[in-house]
């Protein structure tokens, strides 16, 4: 993993960890991040916006249904972080299989055991160049289980199992040449979901 000074505190900004549901055409998809924040600090407008990088299968998914999930994830589910987090979905199409999961009222995965999940649909998207930030109005709400502490991104580093660290380490540093071969922002506008 590259790194530097600033780097370091950058990394202080980061979200829990969460895995971002979605769907579209029939397949259901999930993948984790740290890069969610909430974007209202109005109760009456709930709001969630999330980066997601342009080289995996949710960013299309989400770009063409304009819906996605944000599920919270808890400290004992280092597991679902495995699962949904160290193989792209363009390897393994049923990622999901892995996890209890159910539709939730708007079609969008919802992770059975996540402490709560957000089913949003897309509002405004920017362009950042090598990823998406989506905006979404939060359509539902779940409340599953009360299960332990929210896992940070902090919390994951110091417990991530030494088995997992070559493998996550691969796909940090190939995820980060990615992004610094690809600086020039595009002007690509999101126009609303595409028509099946």
């Amino acid at each position: 993993m590259k790194t530097d000074p600033a780097y370091e505190l950058l990394r202080l900004f980061t979200s829990p960890i969460i895995a971002v549901t979605s769907s579209w055409q029939g397949r259901a998809n999930g993948m984790i991040s740290d890069a969610v924040m909430r974007a209202s600090i109005s109760p009456n407008v709930p709001r969630l916006s999330v980066y997601i990088h342009k080289w995996h299968a949710s960013h299309d998914m989400i770009w063409n249904s304009g819906k996605f999930g944000i599920n919270l994830l808890h400290q004992g589910q280092l597991q679902v972080v495995h699962d949904l987090g160290f193989v792209s979905a363009r390897e393994r199409l049923t990622k999901l299989d892995q996890v209890r999961w159910k539709p939730g009222e708007t079609g969008v995965p919802v992770l059975l055991d996540a402490p709560a999940a957000f089913e949003c649909r897309v509002v405004n998207t920017m362009d950042t160049g090598y990823s998406t930030c989506f905006l979404g109005h939060v359509d539902a709400v779940y409340h599953g289980p009360k299960m332990g502490e929210v896992m940070t991104a902090p919390w994951f580093r110091a417990n991530l199992p030494p088995e997992w660290q070559e493998a996550w380490l691969a796909n940090y540093r190939k995820a980060q040449d990615v992004i610094e071969a690809n600086q020039v922002p595009e002007d690509r506008r999101w126009t609303g979901p595409a028509r099946a």
